[in-house]
């Protein structure tokens, strides 16, 4: 394969731009990683590695629709006080340490197979701070489980995270057909997510670990709603996700249910653009483009052959690929620089689930695995909660093994 300058340059924006993508940050300069996104895509095009069209018809539509259809709905669910009620509803009947574990688990596994699972870990992790704080129990264990049992639960299906949207959009696998797929593997991850966090904070658990029921905290809860907003927003969240089922246009359904609920005579649309993540949208925008250039200038048919070496047909194989680069660039990069070598496989289809499942189940690998874990460490934080990297891994690196090799053997 020549070696040429295009070629060059594409490798040379390609890695510069995944650099500050899995860390956040670039020497001497202030950007984050919307910033290097955008500047790595426009980049493509200014060395002409891309042309202007080219970079344009890169971007997945669907996904930053389907995203942003999502982030909307999300938004309305916690303008409406929804997630205030769900704490509410657990601090009202838990009485004892270990089940508010599997209460504040199941709930952040169940709601983040459905919502985005950064936005729920945005909303719960305050929530539920509070909450444990309040009953003057030790907060790390909850913080990791919210962190965990988000990650573990968002594999089920496509709206789950962003690389399962991703996934979704690039396979084509109906949603259904995603979630009957990998439902069974985040079930019994969320299972796996107790089990490691209970045997690893133990004396939280078996020492005293009874308390009574936080009533003040469930009244305070349940008069944070605004009752009609929750009923219409949950009628609508209801009526796409049954669309999603049903087999509408994942990305049309999503932007259809946030359109219907900005026809709002009480909530100020100005609030609700407040709680989208534009930066995130920027970024896979970016990114696409970043990907389709060295795809176009780097990617030729030799590598994908050479590539077929690796025997990424073979479950486990394909899942260690994806977990170990999901590590080093992040879970969504990952889902993007796999797309060439998993759409030439036998079963692309079968394929794509898997990749879903170990680059979101690897993120719960060590505490910068996943923005979801890092927004939990952040949230916590300030209530005067330290979430550590290596108290995290002690849980993060057994479960990511246990429920990768619970997903080879369920997938």
């Amino acid at each position: 394969m020549p070696f040429d300058l295009t070629t060059a340059a594409a490798v040379l924006v390609f890695v510069a731009t995944y650099g500050v993508v899995a860390f956040g940050r670039a020497p001497f300069v202030r950007i984050d990683r919307a910033g290097a996104a955008l500047a790595g895509g426009a980049a493509m095009v200014a060395l002409g590695v891309l042309t202007p069209e080219a970079a344009f018809a890169a971007v997945d539509h669907n996904t930053i629709v389907l995203l942003l259809g999502m982030m909307i709905v999300v938004a309305n669910l916690k303008l409406s006080g929804f997630f205030a009620l769900v704490n509410a509803a657990i601090a009202a009947r838990v009485r004892h340490a270990f089940t508010l574990l599997v209460a504040v688990a199941l709930a952040a596994g169940a709601l983040s197979a459905f919502l985005v699972n950064d936005t729920v870990c945005l909303v719960m992790t305050p929530l539920v701070m509070a909450l444990v704080l309040k009953l003057r129990r030790n907060p790390v264990p909850y913080a990791i489980a919210i962190a965990t049992a988000s990650n573990v639960g968002s594999v089920a299906t496509i709206t789950g995270n962003p690389q399962n949207m991703i996934i979704g959009s690039l396979s084509g696998v109906p949603y259904a057909t995603f979630a009957a797929t990998l439902a069974p593997v985040a079930a019994a991850g969320l299972v796996l997510t107790i089990a490691f966090v209970a045997v690893a904070f133990r004396r939280e658990f078996l020492s005293n670990g009874a308390f009574a029921p936080a009533e003040d905290a469930a009244t305070a809860g349940r008069a944070q709603v605004n009752r009609p907003l929750a009923i219409k927003t949950g009628l609508a969240a209801a009526v796409m996700v049954a669309a999603f089922f049903l087999g509408a246009p994942i990305a049309t359904a999503a932007i259809v249910a946030g359109a219907a609920l900005l026809l709002t005579r009480r909530l100020k649309p100005a609030r609700v653009w407040a709680e989208i993540d534009w930066p995130l949208l920027v970024m896979f925008a970016g990114l696409f483009v970043v990907t389709a250039g060295v795809e176009k200038a780097l990617i030729t048919p030799d590598v994908v052959k050479a590539a077929g070496r690796l025997a990424l047909d073979d479950t486990a194989v394909l899942s260690l690929v994806t977990a170990a680069l999901s590590n080093v660039v992040s879970n969504v990069p990952a889902v993007l620089v796999l797309e060439p070598f998993v759409k030439g496989l036998a079963d692309p289809q079968r394929a794509w689930l898997v990749v879903a499942m170990a680059s979101t189940l690897a993120g719960n690998f060590t505490l910068v695995g996943s923005i979801a874990n890092l927004i939990v460490a952040e949230r916590a934080r300030a209530f005067g909660v330290d979430v550590d990297f290596w108290t995290y891994l002690k849980v993060g690196a057994p479960l990511t093994l246990a429920t990768i090799a619970v997903g080879v053997f369920l997938v």
